[in-house]
């Protein structure tokens, strides 16, 4: 009778938190606010992860980018040093069409951005891209709602065609039909020959705010003397890796690179956006451990604090229950277990207003959340675990009390 089970541990402990409110919820602050910044954060992590790898795919696991500029070099100097590159052409496009064996489908792209008209109406900065007939094929690939994509006889001709996006479509034709409408890009008139599927937003950037023309026409326009993105399609995964080597390969020559010399240029695929975001969010992650590391130092110093007072209030009750056969272990056991029930409590809080703390940023912003069961599992075991950590040592000392002069106990 006079051991005490888990059962009865968790009741007492439950019954203690219940009768002082205010110090319970003093004591429970600290693993609250520790649990739902882990929680709400995640959750907001893991839902941007599956929704990030899922768009990112949109730029073909088989197809990859030659640029001038790489899109992982951050620092200011490597800037500089990227400038001083020499441009991609269409000579080189043209040339990797010819001697690229790995590569089934090559094309380029060029853009700026522009105030696109329709009538009274217009939209400031869209982007204005010039392409090659089929590069919509390669990397983000653009599927049309109705219309035709820009043919080879368009490239080959400058023609002023172009393809609009839906914002385009929304912004500037909301009740009339875009197809075989002229639009102006600057002082220049386009006719409308196709329309772009909705894609939505990336990372809160439209994807629809596009106008796409012919390269040669877009050259024609704004001068050749920027550099293009050469973009290429193969059959597989291992065939793009043939590929980039190959690339490598016939660039480096045109350009009498030395095999001292370093690429002067980049290649960008899927894997690079991925890598950009994993190197983005990595902070977010730290900032996260940090802030959860130090309210729940802070709330585990708080439980045990508490757990002290709780200690000087029973003593009698704990010299009771040893005059009466209870162990040194049933008396360390009932504080580890009140103890880790109080910050377990805590921590259910924690996952409940992280998550509700998510879902009501998901509302805000559209930023996606969702969250694992097992980061559950984890916020429970780790507020569990500091509760019996910070338990130890006044759980200790209720068991190393004398129990004739914790009956002596006035309290």
């Amino acid at each position: 009778m006079a051991r005490v089970n888990f059962s009865e541990s968790v009741s007492m402990a439950m019954g203690s938190l219940w009768s002082n409110k205010l110090r319970t919820f003093l004591t429970l602050l600290g693993i609250i606010i520790g649990v739902l910044t882990i929680i709400a954060v995640v959750s907001i992590i893991q839902g941007l992860n599956n929704y990030v790898y899922t768009q990112f795919a949109f730029f073909g696991a088989n197809d990859f980018t030659v640029s001038k500029f790489s899109m992982t070099g951050g620092s200011i100097k490597e800037y500089r040093e990227m400038m001083k590159r020499k441009n991609l052409t269409l000579d080189e496009m043209r040339l990797l069409r010819r001697k690229c064996q790995s590569c089934e489908l090559i094309g380029a792209s060029v853009s700026t951005t522009r105030t696109v008209k329709f009538s009274n109406q217009y939209l400031k900065d869209v982007e204005i891209r010039g392409v090659t007939h089929l590069d919509h094929m390669i990397g983000s690939v653009v599927e049309l709602d109705r219309g035709r994509h820009i043919l080879k006889e368009d490239d080959d001709h400058s023609r002023y065609v172009c393809i609009i996006g839906a914002d385009i479509v929304e912004k500037l034709f909301p009740y009339l039909d875009p197809l075989g409408k002229r639009i102006k890009v600057g002082p220049h008139n386009f006719l409308v020959t196709g329309i772009g599927e909705q894609k939505g937003k990336l990372l809160g950037m439209s994807q629809d705010n596009y106008v796409r023309i012919p390269i040669t026409t877009f050259h024609k326009i704004y001068g050749s003397r920027r550099s293009i993105n050469i973009n290429v399609h193969t059959k597989s995964q291992e065939q793009m890796e043939i590929a980039q080597e190959e690339v490598r390969t016939i660039l480096r020559s045109k350009r009498h690179l030395s095999f001292k010399d370093k690429d002067d240029f980049s290649f960008v695929s899927s894997e690079t956006f991925i890598q950009m975001y994993r190197a983005a969010t990595s902070s977010i992650y730290f900032a996260m451990i940090a802030i959860s590391s130090i309210a729940l130092l802070v709330g585990g110093i708080v439980v045990m604090n508490i757990m002290l007072v709780a200690v000087t209030e029973r003593t009698k009750e704990i010299g009771i229950r040893m005059s009466v056969g209870a162990r040194r272990l049933d008396i360390l056991f009932q504080f580890l277990i009140e103890s880790a029930a109080i910050s377990t409590t805590g921590g259910l809080i924690g996952i409940l207003i992280g998550f509700i703390l998510a879902k009501i940023v998901t509302a805000a912003t559209s930023l996606p959340s969702t969250l694992d069961p097992g980061s559950i599992v984890v916020a429970i075991i780790v507020s569990g675990s500091v509760g019996i950590f910070f338990g130890i040592y006044p759980a200790n000392k209720a068991a190393k009390l004398n129990p004739i002069e914790a009956l002596r106990s006035e309290q």
